[in-house]
């Protein structure tokens, strides 16, 4: 582990010591009573990545509705390696010059993250059900096809 990892779980067993805790824990209650005293003082780098997940936060938000009443993500981002920097870069899915490249890459990006949301939620799970022993298992379906179906027409029910 990093020392930057070190003193954030340090921190926060101090603020759990401190603060108290109901074994549930706000990140921003934390960072802020870290800044507070003195235990997290952001670098310019830290500030500028700050501002940039804002922004893309405000880029994941952006949806439009097409001219048959669909509404779409208007901006995909991809990750992208420049040198030795990977950089996470947008673009708008109504700008003619985005490159059709950009969006197939952001679409396999994406389904791939997905795919790993599942491995992790089924171990998240197995886990769960072999250390509880639950009378009833938690099972959780991985085949989306009939909610994506579901979804998709009640859409088209709305439009």
């Amino acid at each position: 582990m990093s020392g930057y990892t070190n003193a954030v779980k340090e921190y926060v067993e101090r603020y759990k010591a401190e603060v108290g805790s109901d074994a549930l824990l706000d990140p921003h209650a934390v960072a802020e009573w870290a800044f507070r005293n003195g235990l997290h003082k952001p670098s310019v780098k830290t500030v500028i990545d700050a501002i940039a997940t804002d922004i893309a936060q405000v880029f994941r938000e952006e949806y439009r509705v097409d001219r048959l009443g669909r509404r779409y993500r208007a901006k995909h981002a991809a990750t992208q390696k420049r040198g030795t920097q990977t950089l996470s870069l947008w673009a708008d899915l109504d700008d003619p010059n985005a490159p059709h490249t950009h969006f197939v890459k952001s679409f396999a990006q994406r389904r791939l993250q997905i795919v790993g949301d599942c491995v992790q939620l089924a171990t998240d799970v197995d886990v769960y059900n072999d250390k509880r022993c639950p009378t009833v298992p938690i099972q959780v379906p991985l085949d989306f096809t009939l909610d994506v179906m579901e979804l998709q027409q009640a859409v088209k029910k709305v439009a």
